[in-house]
């Protein structure tokens, strides 16, 4: 995508702060979160930096919208005959893919991102409907929601070796993993996690009782 500067507006007052995030969220795309200053993106706009600043903040906080914008509607949609652990299956391959967009960790890491939050109240749901406790609920989703943007963050870093080993497991060349390596520890890491839910939450046969003798 070529860079290119929008004419300047009859008005800095007519700008919204959309319309800076939109522009952000190109300079983003186009060169990484780096490249994003509040210059370049009033220079984007053809506007002065000023208006900037009493639209959206510093550039912490256009970063924030940054993430907000590329976060946005993260869950996919829930089916009611779908188990939850096969809905937690979906809903981090698809949270994993759209952090894959965002592409910076400095972007996803953040926890408390209300993208995240927004997210996982399908997630929730859905265990709730299967028997989980409200607060085992919200426990399982956040464990997913952590192992899913941490396994993105390391992932946006990761580099394919320059030379293949063979090797029995994904995963297992010391050298480095290639995009099916990734996939697979990706799939294998939320398998035993969602395993590991699933036996937690298990129900507790009560104990096997003597019978009195007369």
């Amino acid at each position: 995508m070529s860079k290119t500067t929008r004419p300047p507006k009859a008005s800095e007052f007519e700008l919204h702060a959309d319309e800076i995030v939109d522009a952000a969220v190109e300079i983003f795309q186009e060169g990484g979160l780096d490249a994003v200053s509040m210059r370049s993106v009033s220079t984007r706009l053809g506007v002065s930096p000023v208006p900037l600043y009493s639209r959206v903040g510093n550039r912490d906080a256009l970063v924030d919208a940054i993430a907000d914008r590329l976060l946005q509607d993260l869950a996919p949609p829930s089916n009611d005959d779908e188990t939850w652990n096969d809905y937690a299956l979906r809903w981090t391959r698809e949270l994993r893919a759209r952090l894959g967009e965002a592409r910076d960790s400095r972007l996803i890491v953040w926890h408390g991102r209300e993208a995240y939050v927004e997210a996982s109240r399908p997630l929730i749901k859905a265990m709730r409907r299967d028997g989980f406790a409200s607060d085992a609920a919200v426990q399982a989703c956040r464990l997913l929601t952590w192992a899913t943007v941490g396994f993105g963050a390391v992932e946006s870093g990761v580099e394919p070796p320059s030379r293949r080993r063979p090797r029995a497991r994904p995963g297992g060349d010391p050298g480095g993993v290639d995009q099916a390596d990734t996939d697979a520890l990706f799939d294998l890491h939320i398998r035993y996690l969602i395993e590991g839910i699933g036996r937690d939450i298990a129900p507790v046969p009560p104990p096997t009782r003597k019978s009195k003798r007369a």
